[in-house]
């Protein structure tokens, strides 16, 4: 095996190479954001919803599961409990957000009428380059003639224009590694925006795909690149916004930080992706 990228980790160093570095190489801490909480327990609840017998698929079964799956994500990280209280929110409005968020939900499908094929599924597929492609879809449904359909669950806005490109390169990903597990291409693929209650679809063809293939693995030739040269150059943007490294990245004034020794091989060991 030549490494390993998810899509998550791709998008990064697409973002910024130095994020990249400062995820994969040097694993510096990042400081929870109620956001990033709030989608992953909204993911856990969609993803639980279809354990239900489909007529009890409702926003109120959902409401009710909110809480449970917000104790269990802190009982398993207790230091989440810190982002409330003092100037962060507080908890019952987080949750009433959650309640917000969720219930979108139910204006976009009816879960009632769905039976998902496989819910959090981890893919991995080895290209010929020997590149492993790895990473978690939130759901696959498969139709009575074989179509394949993948969706994934944004509890944020759908993207403005100029970072469409962006969203719809991870789902292309995901449907690579679908395409050379299964030998289907996937019919379509659907990103679930919660945050502004709008689904934006896409139909790949095998074209697509071979260039997805293309652009994955020239992405890892710059990796490499960097990974061999050092040059882990930052790249500003709008997006700065919400990154957690402005203390070491000298577009903010911070200090970035030696390399570890001996310096890792790069090899994206995450599989968990963006649940935003």
């Amino acid at each position: 095996m030549l490494g390993a990228l998810s899509p998550s980790r791709a998008g990064d160093f697409m973002t910024c190479p130095l994020m990249y570095r400062f995820r994969t190489i040097d694993r510096l801490p990042e400081e929870p954001s109620p956001d990033a909480v709030r989608g992953t327990v909204v993911h856990k609840v969609l993803e639980d919803l279809f354990d239900l017998p489909a007529l009890d698929r409702t926003p109120d079964r959902a409401a009710d599961m909110l809480v449970p799956a917000w104790d269990a994500l802190l009982e398993a990280e207790p230091a989440l409990a810190e982002m409330f209280g003092g100037e962060g929110p507080d908890v019952a409005s987080w949750l009433a957000s959650c309640r917000t968020v969720l219930d979108r939900y139910f204006d976009l499908e009816d879960p009632r009428r769905l039976e998902p094929a496989e819910r959090e599924l981890y893919v991995e597929a080895l290209l010929d380059s020997r590149l492993l492609l790895r990473g978690f879809v939130d759901r696959i449904d498969i139709a009575p003639d074989g179509r394949i359909r993948i969706s994934d669950y944004k509890t944020g806005r759908s993207p403005g224009e100029g970072f469409e490109a962006k969203a719809l390169f991870q789902m292309k990903f995901y449907a690579l590694v679908v395409w050379r597990l299964r030998g289907v291409v996937p019919s379509m693929l659907q990103l679930i925006y919660l945050g502004n209650g709008e689904i934006v679809r896409y139909e790949p063809d095998e074209d697509d795909l071979r260039a997805t293939e293309r652009k994955v693995e020239a992405l890892w030739a710059a990796i490499q690149l960097a990974q061999r040269t050092g040059d882990w150059r930052p790249s500003p943007s709008r997006l700065c916004d919400w990154c957690s490294y402005h203390q070491f990245c000298p577009t903010k004034g911070g200090t970035v930080p030696p390399l570890p020794e001996p310096v890792p091989q790069v090899a994206d060991a995450s599989t968990d992706e963006s649940t935003d």
